[in-house]
């Protein structure tokens, strides 16, 4: 009894683990490949070979070369759903660029059809961008088709045309107002930002005029016409105050001139420098757009859109000046905006510049190609994303000028980004040239761009099949298709048809004119009686 009672008070001391199992300190901290290899951890001994199938790429189509498309980024502003893989795709070109580090340069080129969504896929990206913190410039909106986007967003909108603004090239905008609070060194680069700008715009809208380029006599007059200005004149200058500056003509103004000191040798230098610039402050083919103090100066803190539509597309020349205009003042804003920041004055702004419609810009006139070039070289350096929308690459290579052709097809091959909606056969050959498409891409995107079919049901066309898709190229990689998702909330934003709502009506304007004035002429009618049952019936 006593060695019992021992053997089983020895047991019951015993402190010991098991020897089976793992010691805690010792124990793996993740599974092999076929489970937990410790005592009870369900380690797989047997593992059965996965079925094999093998067929022809018609007999698993949409199976091959992939089951499942490749996982999209999840970073930027919410596009749509993937159209292989039914994915989330985000995507914009400031987040691929500062935060995902997909791309080198913040930019994107839009191609596509009319009517397939171009617009409607760029106003989305400045949507998400808005709550990100950057701020969308709309530098010149020909259709309109972004007013009702910047005004959903508390933007401010700029309404420019015959008689519905103005704006001033000599205009310094906000510079003049804080220009004191910089830093010495800070303050001389943005005056000499400012009178570059100027000399610049008043030079493009002389070119335009004159379709022909300013001599360099001429500009050496301006550049000092403009100084002077400066230094004798009180408040902001405009084209007149310019003008009456070259006819009084100021000793250092001649001096530029070389009338050596006879002022009719001057006079007669200068006289058509002075016609030209009688038909900017005049009127003459740019209108009076250009000639009056700007109607409405321009923020830096919240979106803009510049609204250009009031201008007929027949005055192409008007039309290459104001964008010309709009894209200085914009661009002058954004310089501005970094100086101050960089002297800790303000927070530091990213902006997002759409140029909607290019292939009218480019066309409008000597000059334009060469802006949009440097602006496309520069916006890693300015901190700014931008967005260029054309239809097709025909666009761009149907410029008069081979030089002009060749930068025009420079905007697509430095571009971040590609997105490309429905487009023709024909394209293919010369998209592919700047930028490799597969033999499926290229039938994907023909395939998009087919007219739309005839429901005999409801009576109307359905909708186009490429309306909101389009394919996202990132230099050879593989594209990525995407079907572009809009919200309710979205979609009257983003309605481009607003004037094709109502049916046509016929008749004389005087039928529908809500405050139509009787003829007096004409007798009176004579009064009806109330209506009654019995006249009803």
């Amino acid at each position: 009894m006593r060695r019992r009672k021992d053997k089983r008070s020895a047991v019951g001391k015993n402190t010991k683990s098991n020897p089976k199992e793992t010691p805690p300190e010792i124990r793996p901290k993740r599974p092999g490949p076929r489970g937990w290899s410790i005592f009870g951890g369900g380690e797989s001994t047997i593992v059965e070979m996965a079925d094999e199938w093998r067929g022809t790429t018609v007999q698993v189509c949409g199976l091959w070369p992939f089951s499942v498309g490749t996982g999209t980024p999840m970073v930027g502003v919410p596009i749509g759903r993937n159209i292989m893989s039914g994915a989330t795709l985000c995507c914009d070109p400031i987040s691929w660029f500062q935060r995902a580090n997909l791309i080198s340069n913040p930019s994107m080129f839009v191609l596509g059809k009319p009517g397939l969504g171009k617009s409607t896929i760029t106003r989305r990206m400045a949507t998400g961008l808005s709550g990100y913190g950057v701020q969308s410039f709309v530098l010149g909106d020909l259709k309109p088709d972004y007013v009702d986007l910047v005004e959903a967003l508390g933007g401010q909108v700029i309404t420019l045309g015959r008689g519905r603004g103005h704006i001033n090239v000599l205009d310094p905008g906000q510079a003049s107002e804080v220009v004191g609070l910089l830093p010495k060194a800070a303050r001389s680069q943005v005056l000499a930002d400012v009178h570059g700008r100027r000399l610049t715009m008043v030079t493009a809208l002389l070119s335009i005029m004159r379709s022909a380029p300013v001599t360099d006599r001429e500009e050496t007059i301006l550049d000092r016409a403009l100084k002077v200005l400066d230094d004798r004149h009180e408040g902001t200058p405009v084209l007149k105050d310019l003008l009456q500056c070259i006819q009084d003509a100021p000793d250092p103004v001649r001096q530029v001139a070389l009338d050596r000191g006879d002022l009719s040798r001057y006079q007669q230098i200068t006289d058509h420098l002075e016609a030209s610039l009688i038909g900017l402050v005049g009127g003459g083919r740019l209108g009076e757009i250009f000639s009056e103090p700007t109607t409405t100066p321009m923020l830096r803190d919240r979106p803009v859109v510049f609204d250009v539509s009031n201008i007929d597309d027949s005055e192409m020349d008007l039309q290459a000046a104001v964008l010309l205009a709009c894209w200085s003042t914009g661009f002058a804003t954004i310089n501005l905006s970094h100086a101050l920041a960089d002297a800790g004055l303000e927070p530091r702004r990213h902006y997002f510049v759409i140029l909607d419609e290019l292939w009218r810009a480019l066309r409008a006139g000597h000059g334009m190609v060469d802006r949009v070039d440097a602006l496309t070289r520069l916006n890693r350096q300015r901190g700014v994303g931008m967005a260029m929308i054309s239809h097709t690459m025909s666009d761009l290579m149907s410029l008069p000028n081979e030089e002009d052709r060749n930068k025009a097809k420079g905007f697509v091959e430095r571009s971040g980004m590609v997105v490309c909606g429905g487009l023709p056969r024909a394209e293919m050959p010369m998209l592919s040239s700047v930028i490799p498409f597969s033999d499926a891409e290229q039938e994907m995107l023909g395939s998009w761009q087919d007219p739309p079919a005839w429901d005999s049901h409801s009576g109307v066309e359905t909708a186009p099949p490429g309306r909101g898709k389009f394919l996202v190229k990132v230099g050879g990689r593989p594209g990525i298709p995407v079907q572009v998702q809009l919200t309710e909330a979205e979609r009257n934003v983003h309605d481009t048809n607003k004037l094709w709502h109502t049916t046509s009506r016929t008749g004389r304007a005087t039928d529908h004119a809500p405050d139509a004035v009787a003829d007096t002429d004409s007798p009176a009618p004579a009064p009806q009686p109330e209506p009654n049952e019995e006249a009803t019936a």
